[in-house]
């Protein structure tokens, strides 16, 4: 049977590596969720501009000279 410290230091190890993973699964949870809010900005800000392009359009076809 190992002795006590290296089974200690096994189940150290297994804790360590599995911290790792959690943090390394969190990470990209965080980048993918960052990477959704830019581009619904990116979408909201779009359609605004395009919304408004057609409300000019509207408003400035019925003005007569």
């Amino acid at each position: 049977m190992p002795p006590m410290r290296v089974c200690l230091l096994y189940t150290l190890i297994c804790i360590l590596c599995n911290g790792c993973a959690v943090v390394a699964v969190a990470d990209a949870a965080v980048t993918v969720v960052a990477t959704t809010v830019k581009v619904g900005a990116a979408v909201v800000s779009t359609t605004v501009d395009v919304a408004a392009a057609g409300v000019k359009a509207v408003a400035g076809s019925s003005d007569k000279k």
